[in-house]
């Protein structure tokens, strides 16, 4: 799929999120990357193959404030 130089990641490669935005309806929250991965806001994804990858946000957050 990929017209790049370098290649962009394949959709099963660990850094697969690394790859060209080519559309997006930021409204609906959604993109479609180069290597076919549809990302959504929420950190999930939708694979080419149709697997889902559950949204993946980081849960640790650090408040402000010292101890």
């Amino acid at each position: 799929m990929c017209q790049h130089q370098p290649p962009c990641p394949t959709a099963d490669a660990p850094d697969r999120e690394a790859a060209v935005v080519r559309a997006g309806q930021w409204e609906q929250g959604w993109s479609l990357r180069c290597n076919g991965v549809v990302a959504f806001e929420d950190t999930g994804e939708l694979l080419p193959d149709g697997s889902v990858i559950a949204p993946h946000r980081p849960t640790d957050s650090v408040l402000g404030g010292a101890a």
